[in-house]
This record gives C-alpha cells, sequence and structure tokens, in this order.
C-alpha cells in the first residue's frame, strides 16, 4: 500500500513541476513611455514594447510616463489558426501503402 501512495505522489508532483515549467518568464526594462489602461509602453533601445496588463497586474512603485520600470511577462497564445498545412508525404512510404 505504501509503495502505490509513493507512486502516485511521485506522478503527482512529476506532472505539477511540468505544468510550472510549461510557462517562460521574460522581463524588459526601459523608461515608461506611456500608461494607458490597460497597456505599458516601455521604450527598449529604438523600439516601443506595447504590453497588457489587467487587474491582477502586480505595480510596485509609482507607473507613470517618465520613470524607468522592469516589466516581468510571459508569452502566451489566446488563439491558433492554422492555414496551409497540407501533409508531406514521404514516397517510400507511399510505395509501401499502395503494395498493401
Amino acid at each position: 500500500m505504501k509503495l502505490a501512495a509513493s507512486i502516485v505522489a511521485v506522478a503527482v508532483l512529476s506532472a505539477s513541476v511540468a505544468m510550472g515549467a510549461a510557462t517562460k518568464s521574460y522581463q524588459v526594462t526601459g523608461p515608461v513611455l506611456e500608461v494607458k489602461g490597460d497597456v505599458i509602453v516601455i521604450q527598449k533601445g529604438k523600439e516601443k514594447w506595447e504590453i497588457s496588463r489587467d487587474k491582477d497586474t502586480k505595480v510596485t512603485g509609482d507607473l507613470k510616463a517618465g520613470s524607468k520600470a522592469t516589466v516581468f511577462y510571459q508569452m502566451k497564445a489566446t488563439s491558433v489558426e492554422v492555414k496551409g498545412a497540407e501533409k508531406k508525404v514521404d514516397k517510400k512510404t507511399e510505395k509501401k501503402t499502395e503494395k498493401k
């Protein structure tokens, strides 16, 4: 019984670690150009980065244009649309399939 419980515990812990490691975190630091509702605009080199935020975004300090800030963020797909995905057929596999 202890062995079964140990195996289940290891499986649950492994799954939770794998799920936690799936989303990578990034950061960008630079002067804040603009803060509007749900977007923070940061200057990084010559590029302007627009990063969205919501009610759960934790802000420490006075976030306003002109201040320097580091924004920590994660990339997450909101939807995926696949177009023109054609299946490539290996000619060797195709010939074997035709003979059967």
